[in-house]
């Protein structure tokens, strides 16, 4: 299909699992109404971001994927006929879980399941304490409606799961995220993080010629102390912002795509055609200290 219609659900969540599950999927629902056929949701959607903490606790908010969430989903993306994409807590095994974010097709099947690659640990963001880096490798999925790719968060700030997702064949990246900022900080400082999570993204779309939506959740948690950001985005295949929610509301938003935008752009700036990809070794080092 040429043009796909994009919808991004950003949200605010609670303490209690099964009402966030049930406001995710009136919130798809409500996107379905509007035309979308590919609904993603943000990073972690059925809690809320408990990763400000280490908390043993916390792993009771993990389950099973394909699991109850899923089911739930699947029953809505097939009503519905929409291609879901979940952000969830795998528990994996006992003593072994991961940031997991499924796919579930528009006739409700499972298509598979994507595990966060980069793990970040900062203050307010301790999420190697609960997160098995992702094993699975970077993964495309073939949906009714196009070829996508999901990374999740902190993954948003490395160009080679973009281009090696991109590379797999993947018309769009969805990029579902939990990201805010410290109600302690300045405004100057707000401005700059939110610009600089925005720009990477946004080069992502221009060096790989395809779509960028990213989406994230809106309010305040930890007590206060975290004002998540929204600021849900498209981006087009040079880099230009379709649409951009607010920072403080919740939004559901409808966003036509136009697939076959990236051969055009790929046509007339071939960077995938003058990559030197014999020159590419080095990038597999952490660090390039002995010549």
């Amino acid at each position: 299909m040429s043009i796909v219609n994009v919808g991004l659900v950003q949200m605010s969540c609670s303490s209690e699992k099964q009402l966030n599950l049930q406001k995710a999927i009136q919130q798809i629902k409500a996107a379905a109404a509007k035309g979308a056929q590919i609904v993603c949701l943000q990073e972690l959607f059925t809690s809320l971001y408990f990763c400000d903490v280490e908390d043993y606790d916390n792993f009771l908010l993990a389950e099973a994927i394909p699991g109850p969430s899923t089911e739930a989903l699947s029953l809505v993306a097939k009503e519905h006929n929409v291609v879901i994409i979940a952000s969830l807590f795998e528990k994996r095994t006992q003593g072994l879980y991961h940031n997991t974010t499924a796919v579930i097709d528009a006739d409700g099947t499972y298509l598979g399941k994507y595990r966060k690659m980069h793990i970040p640990d900062d203050p307010a963001y301790f999420e190697k304490f609960y997160f098995t880096p992702g094993d699975l490798g970077y993964k495309t999925f073939k949906t009714k409606f196009a070829t996508i790719g999901v990374l999740i968060c902190w993954d948003q700030w490395y160009p080679e799961a973009a281009r090696i997702t991109s590379l797999m064949g993947a018309e769009i990246l969805f990029y579902p995220t939990a990201i805010g900022w410290a109600t302690s900080q300045d405004e100057a400082t707000n401005k700059e993080q939110f610009n600089a999570w925005q720009t990477m993204q946004r080069s992502h779309a221009i060096a790989n010629g395809v779509h960028v939506v990213s989406v994230n959740r809106v309010g305040f948690e930890q007590n206060g102390l975290m004002k998540f950001w929204g600021g849900s985005f498209v981006s087009n295949p040079f880099g230009t912002v379709l649409y951009q929610a607010t920072h403080d509301q919740e939004e559901v938003a409808v966003v036509p795509i136009e697939l076959a935008k990236s051969d055009s752009y790929r046509i007339h700036w071939p960077f995938l055609r003058d990559r030197r990809i014999d020159s590419y070794r080095p990038i597999t080092k952490r660090f390039i200290d002995e010549q």
